[in-house]
């Protein structure tokens, strides 16, 4: 922290009007701007315009957190908010780390949209198979640290089984908390989201951060989000949540297109089965998505436990707009 002055904010970005963030940047002249992909693909469906209005010039490093952010939303993130001169961290760390485990180093690294790159120094970070082998460079598997590092967990508290159970036993002496990941051809790091956030479809193993970034690629769609369902010809299929932009809700192909375009980015065996276009999201207050009661409503259950929503409400909306 090092005296550095911090200023959280708490409330819906949009109260009491969708310029209150970049109101308090202006206000407050804040230089580092640290938020999440939901957070930011949010601003993009609410315009440009909006942030235009506020002196944003004294932000000089922009921060991503929480998830995988996708292309578009980082170049959106970097030409709007940053007007092409901040340079992005897009960090992958979690609760378990207590500290950045990659990232790239702001004004060193030379930054590629949508991958976190590089372990920060000191951290020794590996991409391997399902042996604990590393993989080779163009190649995905599971996101592994192999080396203590000063501010890693050390147990749960009365409960020293359940801590070794959850994070050392996929792996013989390596760190695994459950998220995969790819190299790419310079070695650089790529995260592919949850492990059980990947669906196997006839023998296909496909990450939902793909076909998410894929459909969030199409200029039509605001934010997606994409779950496996079970499916009794394929194992599991590819069901996806939309919200689209503006008026392209009136175009009544709109999800023929959406599906030719995801097989286009990424190949005919990643077409959603079904594309569902909702009003909302389910999110938490950290804004990221709910997908676990996305998959109750793709395999027809009643959905669970939705008490951790920054919106309660959500579901209903999602559960109305279906039924019209």
């Amino acid at each position: 922290i090092n005296g550095a002055t911090q200023l959280m904010y708490e409330g819906t970005p949009d109260t009491p009007h969708q310029g209150r963030w970049w109101e308090l940047v202006e206000k407050y002249k804040v230089s580092i701007m640290y938020t999440a992909p939901t957070a930011i693909r949010t601003m993009m469906k609410w315009g440009e315009d909006i942030p235009a209005k506020y002196d944003l010039s004294s932000i000089r490093v922009l921060g991503s957190v929480g998830e995988p952010i996708n292309p578009e939303a980082w170049m959106w993130y970097r030409r709007v908010i940053g007007a092409d001169k901040a340079p992005i961290v897009d960090t992958w760390w979690q609760t378990e780390t207590g500290a950045h485990m990659i990232a790239p180093m702001p004004g060193v690294t030379e930054t590629k949209p949508g991958s976190a790159q590089v372990a920060v120094p000191g951290i020794a970070v590996d991409v391997v198979d399902e042996l604990g082998e590393p993989v080779p460079n163009g190649h995905g598997g599971y996101l592994v640290v192999r080396e203590p590092w000063p501010a890693m967990l050390r147990g749960i508290w009365g409960d020293p089984d359940r801590y070794k159970d959850t994070y050392w036993s996929r792996f013989d002496n390596m760190y695994f908390a459950g998220d995969g990941a790819k190299k790419d051809d310079d070695g650089d790091i790529w995260l592919l989201g949850r492990v059980d956030d990947v669906m196997n479809v006839s023998g296909h193993r496909l990450s939902t951060t793909e076909i998410e970034s894929a459909l969030v690629s199409h200029p039509s769609v605001a934010e997606a989000a994409v779950v496996g369902a079970t499916d009794d010809t394929t194992g599991e299929a590819v069901v996806a949540f939309v919200i689209l932009r503006g008026s392209a809700a009136e175009d009544p192909e709109i999800v023929t297109t959406l599906r030719n375009h995801v097989g286009k980015e990424i190949g005919p065996i990643a077409k959603p089965r079904q594309i569902l276009v909702v009003p909302e999201l389910p999110k938490t207050r950290s804004g990221k998505i709910m997908r676990r009661l996305l998959k109750d409503i793709a395999e027809g259950r009643e959905a669970g436990d939705a008490s951790t929503l920054a919106d309660n409400t959500v579901m209903q909306q999602i559960a109305t707009s279906l039924k019209g």
